[in-house]
């Protein structure tokens, strides 16, 4: 059977979340296509499959009677859901919603979806994200609802026994965007300086999601806080290279610090998870499945660099906690978030009345 998964761009969690899910359910003879509105980027990961983009509603139809799809998975935008009734599509459609970013924006979104979901959907997916679990059950009481983790293939992308880097490295992931936090992840790498000042500083970031004020006054603060010689920008590398990044991380005695104020279910940190490089976190609701504090990683509290220093200082010098949490972090990961989990729950979402 064919499955259509439809977003507005080739790029960050979703991008990944698409690549992952495709190798899993391929598994049990589910064919995965996908449909991109648009490309703001020409690196386009290999997604082992029939990878579309365009917005133009003539194409799409195109796709759409070409793929006899057996259902399509809509993420994020909900008006697309009328769109595809209206161009013919009379297979099930499902709304799925990885995330929205900040809390208000996502009960914004999720109000106003409300009529094309109950007109024209068949159910809503998310990755037992809380506070949007929370508001399916607000907005839809007697909507059908699906609810599991996403998927991750722990033996594809793994950890790299790579030379050991002399200085440890604190790694960050993300857009220069408010919602990611860029500007606690540098005054965090800053107070780490104080106590370490050959701490390198590495951020993973798509340039071309970010707004020139925002960019302006990103590299206004690095020049503030005296950053420069001490960070490195890495501007969209490629998936399958980022394993090595991870593993370096891990074997540096570093870090990758999210610092996110919400997120919906962060790859980058099971990515981290499975390359053994340890996670120091904000309790930004969608890591709630992944991290638990001084078992799978670390948390602290948003806003509150003091504690975060404390922490990440814990996770550098105490080598045996910090040894068990790289441990432990990966079995969970392998145990909770496994392609075979995921078909299985993908197959009855699918079957499901």
């Amino acid at each position: 059977m064919n499955i259509l998964f439809v977003f507005y761009v080739p790029s960050g969690g979703v991008e990944t979340l698409n690549r992952q899910r495709c190798l899993a359910l391929k598994k049990v003879n589910i064919n995965c296509h996908f449909l991109y509105y648009r490309k703001e980027r020409e690196l386009v990961n290999n997604h082992y499959a029939p990878a579309f983009i365009t917005d133009d509603d003539k194409e799409i139809k195109k796709i759409l009677s070409a793929g006899n799809y057996r259902a399509i998975i809509i993420t994020s935008d909900y008006k697309a859901l009328r769109r595809f009734r209206e161009l013919g599509y009379k297979g099930k459609l499902f709304l799925e919603i990885q995330g929205y970013g900040p809390k208000d924006v996502a009960r914004a979104e999720l109000l106003k979806a409300v009529p094309f979901v109950t007109t024209y959907g068949n159910g809503l997916l998310n990755p037992k994200t809380p506070h949007i679990e929370k508001l399916f059950d607000e907005f839809y009481p007697s909507f059908p609802k699906f609810s599991f983790n996403n998927c991750f293939d722990t033996i594809r992308f793994r950890y790299q026994p790579l030379p050991v880097n002399s200085h440890p490295i604190i790694g960050w992931i993300g857009r220069i965007e408010d919602n990611k936090n860029w500007r606690e992840f540098l005054q965090i790498g800053h107070e780490l300086m104080r106590h370490k000042p050959t701490i390198q500083l590495y951020m993973f970031e798509d340039p071309t999601l970010s707004t020139p004020t925002e960019r302006e006054e990103f590299q206004q603060l690095i020049k503030r806080l005296n950053l420069q010689s001490n960070l490195t920008l890495h501007a969209n590398i490629p998936n399958d290279q980022m394993a090595d990044y991870f593993s370096i991380i891990g074997d540096s005695g570093g870090f990758l610090c999210s610092t996110s104020k919400v997120e919906g279910a962060p790859y980058s940190v099971l990515e981290a998870m499975t390359c053994k490089c340890p996670i120091l976190t904000t309790d930004s609701d969608g890591v709630r499945s992944s991290i638990i504090h001084n078992q799978t990683g670390k948390y602290y509290t948003l806003g509150n660099i003091a504690e975060a220093v404390r922490e990440a200082k814990e996770l550098m010098t105490d080598l045996i906690l910090r040894e068990n949490i790289r441990s432990t972090a990966l079995t969970h990961v392998r145990t909770h978030f496994s392609p075979e989990q995921y078909s299985r729950h993908f197959i009855d979402m699918l079957e499901a009345d």
